[in-house]
């Protein structure tokens, strides 16, 4: 973390455990009062619309991060978010050094009552491991199990009703988007591609697609810093050598070196899909937004198949 960053987030921290003791409010434990809605807190909206999914009427979900250009890796979080997570009784962040903000925010205003659901520690990636979880589906699923265990732990009296909803949202909801997943893989399997950061990583491993570009340039560009003479002339071999069907990038972190790429990708006749870091446009559902993304790359691996 940033020094200066630091020291807004303790500041942060500071004001929030200061007015909360002012207003004479505990951070320990208690249950959800009777006809209240459970209040949940994600720190980004893509596990914030799920959550919201999944919970139906008996919840009530805000978002920290839900402007389609915010960046979540470089956040400085507000007194105000502070006192939303000391005050849920289910937060949710990603983890995996992506929002290390979240956690610390509600290490600093603990409460027994409430639960803290970290995805890097649900799905078994560490610190340092790609932390684009919702772009990996059988990731997805596993955090949908453990959103709907954690409302039926603190919620028990609506337990059939999240475990409803828990099937509604996987064989409804998402139907299209899980659809679409396995439409990939049974077409296209195997299909050499390139992307622009790891974001792509973990949805390239679900769909069967061989992401060919190397592993140290797309974190390079992820993580904002420059990549290697050596990885960028790869890169631009794979795209003027066509050996690419299509390439992927991140159109929200379009740095000079992905921009460089995406036009030489159009030149050689290489189909462009791209994917967003959040939940583009503002206001749509995580599967309105991932079905979009899938369609347009579907449509992108046809038409490089073709060429």
């Amino acid at each position: 973390m940033k020094h200066g960053l630091r020291v807004r987030l303790f500041a942060v921290v500071g004001v929030v455990a200061a007015a909360l003791s002012a207003a004479g409010c505990s951070t320990a434990g208690g249950g959800v009062a009777s006809g209240s809605r459970l209040p949940v807190v994600a720190a980004e909206n893509f596990w914030g619309s799920l959550a919201a999914q999944l919970g139906g009427s008996h919840v009530s979900v805000h978002s920290i991060i839900d402007n389609p250009s915010a960046d979540p890796h470089d956040y400085e979080p507000t007194a105000a978010d502070a006192r939303l997570i000391a005050s849920a009784k289910l937060t949710i962040a990603n983890g995996v050094g992506y929002d290390s903000w979240a956690s610390k925010l509600a290490a600093a205003n603990p409460d027994s009552g409430r639960t803290d659901l970290t995805v890097g520690d649900v799905v078994g990636v560490k610190t340092g491991g790609n932390p684009h979880r919702w772009y990996s589906p059988p990731n997805v699923r596993t955090v949908i199990d453990r959103i709907t265990a954690a409302y039926q732990k603190l919620d028990p009296k609506h337990s059939d009703y999240y475990a409803t909803r828990r099937t509604t949202v996987l064989t409804t909801n998402l139907k299209e988007y899980f659809d679409l997943v396995a439409q990939i893989k049974a077409e296209y399997a195997g299909t050499p591609v390139g992307a622009s950061e790891s974001i792509f990583a973990p949805l390239a491993e679900a769909t069967g697609l061989d992401l060919i570009t190397p592993e140290s340039f797309l974190d390079a560009i992820s993580e904002g810093t420059d990549p290697t003479a050596a990885d960028k002339t790869t890169v631009d071999r794979q795209i003027t050598g066509r050996e690419i069907k299509v390439y992927v990038y991140n159109s929200q972190n379009a740095t000079p070196d992905v921009q460089a790429q995406v036009k030489a990708a159009k030149a050689r006749g290489i189909p462009v899909a791209t994917v967003t870091e959040t939940l583009t446009p503002a206001g749509a559902s995580f599967q309105q937004w991932q079905v979009g993304q899938l369609k347009r790359l579907t449509a992108a691996l046809a038409k490089g198949a073709r060429s």
